[in-house]
């Protein structure tokens, strides 16, 4: 499949699209990878999230062009991006870093404690959008991943490359152990066939609300957790003492932001 640059008419890269039985397969491996990466100390872990920010600081420039220029964007957008991810990477290394970073405390009786520890749900299925790709992609891989979890990414195929092939880029480079994430880029059928793997134990998705429904029926039938960010248009109200030119400005901004895909 031809990964085409909207501005130019560019070709940017060929990359193959995945199919079920690809899924299939990268579902198997994560799933034999997973308990080891679970049992290793978080410091280790914490060291591959900050190694994948540096990694992406050096290479800022660079990664945030590839954003501008696959997804359609401005360079701006695509700065804008590349800064996210980095927090992200670093948000993780922080969760693995603080002393409860594995556990919650919860309300209590006097004189007791209550504790919920977290644990790793196994392999998290990632179907992220074109809009925001590295962003979007990044809050879910990077969290699931330090949490114990192997993690199937299935970008959207409009950018396979910021919203897939870069993060896997920046965690290869950090030494992060082969097997945890897998990267295939597909249409629906990959991400169904993601949705029903039996190898898979969470799915996380961001899309368009009937997309959204179609997931969680698929992975309901299994009986997996399900994370959905599905679309929608938020209210504007705006007061009697608002600073009227401000308002209308970031109305227009928030409105029409990436040609009001955000």
């Amino acid at each position: 499949m031809p990964v085409i640059e909207p501005a130019t008419g560019e070709l940017l890269m060929n990359t193959a699209m995945a199919d079920a039985a690809d899924i299939a397969v990268a579902c198997r491996e994560a799933a034999l990878a997973q308990p080891a990466w679970a049992a290793l100390g978080p410091r280790e872990k914490a060291e591959i999230f900050l190694l994948a920010a540096d990694h992406a600081v050096c290479a800022f420039d660079e990664l945030a062009l590839y954003v501008a220029r696959e997804s359609g964007g401005s360079l701006h957008k695509g700065q804008h991006e590349v800064n996210e991810a980095i927090v992200l990477l670093r948000q993780a290394a922080g969760m693995l870093s603080q002393a409860h970073g594995h556990g919650l405390m919860l309300p209590s009786a006097a004189g007791r404690l209550s504790y919920a520890r977290r644990v790793a749900h196994g392999v998290v299925g990632v179907i992220s959008p074109f809009n925001f790709p590295l962003v979007l992609s990044m809050r879910s891989v990077a969290p699931a991943l330090a949490a114990g979890n192997a993690v199937v990414l299935k970008p959207d195929p409009q950018t396979p490359i910021s919203g897939g092939f870069l993060i896997a880029r920046l965690f290869e480079e950090a030494g992060l152990p082969k097997g945890l994430l897998h990267v295939l880029p597909g249409a629906a059928d990959a991400g169904e066939a993601l949705c029903r793997d039996t190898n898979v134990q969470m799915i996380t998705f961001t899309g368009s609300t009937a997309a959204g429904r179609k997931v969680a029926a698929a992975a309901g039938r299994n009986l997996k957790k399900v994370s959905l960010e599905l679309g929608g248009k938020n209210p504007l109200v705006i007061l009697e003492d608002a600073d009227l030119d401000l308002a209308a400005s970031n109305a227009a901004f928030g409105a029409w932001l990436h040609q009001g895909q955000i």
